[in-house]
């Protein structure tokens, strides 16, 4: 086997290219302010700032949602996951595309036939409108919230490492930037200023990444056995190539990694922002063609991870990654400025920021959609709202939900960004999809068990994170100092999802009272075949 010398990346030389990663971030968000500032202009219902007036083709949607779903844990937290703990790491690639195939079987194109702008809709077509709307929306804020956290924390890490700023009000700082920008994005924007920052971020995020996994391999000579032995080498540690580097050391550690597996592999079917962006094509056909762009695109993109993951363990080494202002999240960064010098750090870090921003910004579209959508016009002014005070209502959550993303990002600062999010994907599995797939497949299903099961996954998904080795108990937690861990696992999945699922049966089957008959039917057919969907969804 050749063996391959690695110089050491001189962290410290990263201050010297600060201006130059500044300018080319400076230039992407100015570009993108322009065309928020145009698809802004056509603003005028609520079906225009909710779902970009269903104006965009199928394959602009599969870029946009391709921008949606790979996020900063995709980019810096998988590849940081890798270097670090090689196969472990990857599973993470993994579970996210799997997730991706599930959603697109179950949820899709079922939801886009049923609703008209958010999840509720969906719930509350056949099962009682307010007790519905409102748990809801209470668990789609709660999603969106934790996936706020997880980017926040990556802009955290990210600026630290390009300014090398490691004292926390620095990177409070940052993070603080980072929500006043996504703030503007949204107010301004709405859906389809949101949706074109999405679609150019998916474009160059797949674009640089493909560059660096390229170079990469022309470094071994397009041998990836080449590859990975240089991993091995500079690790000094055979096992990165093997399972349970991270997940395999105890029988808790291999169930934490089942509960992981199985919160990454369902909840992408129940996450919010993502499934919002089938609301923002015109017909079920393009719903479809926008499933298959996205299912390439970001197959693509995670093939790209397992290259530049070991790629940073072969060419950086772990233990400079870990010494790193950001830690594990920093890996891509450094590749970059390894393979590239400034100017490649420089755009690969400008792309990772386009990609926090881009992501927040949906995200915080959909909470506020959730909460003027369905808690104001559906539930306070009981369906007598005009849509421009609910787009009202819409821009001031927005403006509270950028300010709460802020104080909790600054809290999370420092965790491994595909580690938070896998948390956010336990608490759309627990909280949404038991309730989704029952409104959808079961005749029986009533608003009680709907309740249940919405209330019952999210309490238990929240409370089991809460007294779990991420808030407290060990060297990593959120809170270092207290030791209240009572759950002895990181991911709540493998036990709050079965105990929704059961709670949304046993909720229904001791319901006595029935739902209506006609309206099951109805959505059953909608749901399957789109007959209906298009004039529901256009109003």
């Amino acid at each position: 086997m050749t063996t391959f010398m690695v110089p050491a990346v001189d962290v410290a030389a990263l201050k010297d290219t600060t201006l130059l990663n500044m300018g080319i971030f400076a230039l992407f968000v100015a570009v993108t302010m322009v065309i928020v500032f145009r698809a802004s202009r056509n603003n005028k219902t609520a079906a225009d700032y909710y779902a970009a007036g269903r104006s965009f083709t199928g394959s602009q949607n599969g870029t946009a949602i391709a921008g949606d779903y790979l996020s900063a844990a995709s980019f810096l937290g998988i590849t940081g996951a890798i270097a670090i703990n090689g196969y472990d790491g990857f599973m993470y690639s993994i579970g996210f595309l799997v997730a991706w195939l599930v959603a697109l079987l179950l949820v899709a194109e079922l939801l886009r036939n049923t609703g008209k702008f958010t999840m509720a809709d969906v719930l509350s077509f056949r099962l009682r409108q307010r007790p519905v709307r409102i748990a809801a929306a209470i668990s789609t804020l709660a999603v969106c919230f934790f996936y706020l956290l997880a980017q926040m924390a990556g802009a955290g890490s990210l600026i630290s490492l390009l300014l090398g700023i490691s004292d926390w009000g620095g990177q409070a700082l940052v993070i603080i930037v980072v929500g006043a920008l996504m703030i503007m994005y949204v107010l301004i924007g709405g859906m389809k200023g949101t949706t074109w920052v999405q679609i150019i971020k998916a474009i160059l995020l797949i674009a640089g990444a493909a560059v660096m996994t390229l170079w990469v391999l022309a470094i071994y000579g397009f041998n990836l056995s080449a590859l990975l032995g240089g991993a091995v080498e500079t690790a000094g540690n055979p096992n990165i190539l093997n399972p349970g580097l991270q997940y395999g050391k105890s029988e808790t550690s291999k169930l934490d990694f089942l509960s992981l597996g199985l919160a990454l592999v369902l909840g992408t079917a129940a996450l919010p922002h993502v499934l919002m962006r089938f609301y923002t094509v015109p017909t079920a056909k393009e719903a479809r063609k926008s499933v298959v762009w996205s299912i390439w695109l970001i197959g693509l993109f995670y093939l790209f991870t397992l290259v530049l993951g070991y790629g940073a363990a072969a060419l950086v080494g772990a233990d400079t990654i870990k010494a790193a202002p950001g830690g594990v999240n920093s890996a891509a960064p450094l590749l970059a400025f390894h393979l590239g010098g400034p100017l490649l750090l420089g755009f690969i870090s400008a792309v990772a920021f386009a990609t926090i921003l881009a992501v927040v910004a949906g995200l915080t579209i959909t909470a506020a959609a959730s909460f003027a959508h369905d808690i104001y016009a559906n539930v306070l002014a009981k369906g007598k709202a005009d849509p421009d005070t609910e787009v009202k209502v819409a821009r001031k959550t927005v403006v509270v939900i950028g300010i709460l993303a802020i104080i909790g990002g600054i809290f999370a600062n420092g965790q491994n960004v595909a580690f938070l999010v896998a948390l956010a994907f336990a608490v759309a599995a627990s909280a949404n999809l038991p309730t989704i797939l029952y409104s959808l497949f079961w005749r029986r299903f009533t608003t009680q068990g709907a309740i249940w099961s919405m209330y019952g996954g999210l309490g238990s998904a929240i409370i089991l994170i809460a007294l779990s080795p991420v808030v407290s108990g060990a060297k990593t937690s959120m809170i270092p100092g207290a030791n209240f861990a009572i759950f002895p696992l990181s991911n709540p999945g493998i036990v709050s999802i079965p105990l929704a699922f059961f709670l949304g049966w046993l909720g229904t089957v001791l319901d006595k009272r029935l739902e209506d008959t006609s309206k099951q039917a109805e959505m059953e057919v909608r749901s399957l075949t789109g007959v209906g969907a298009e004039k529901a969804t256009n109003h």
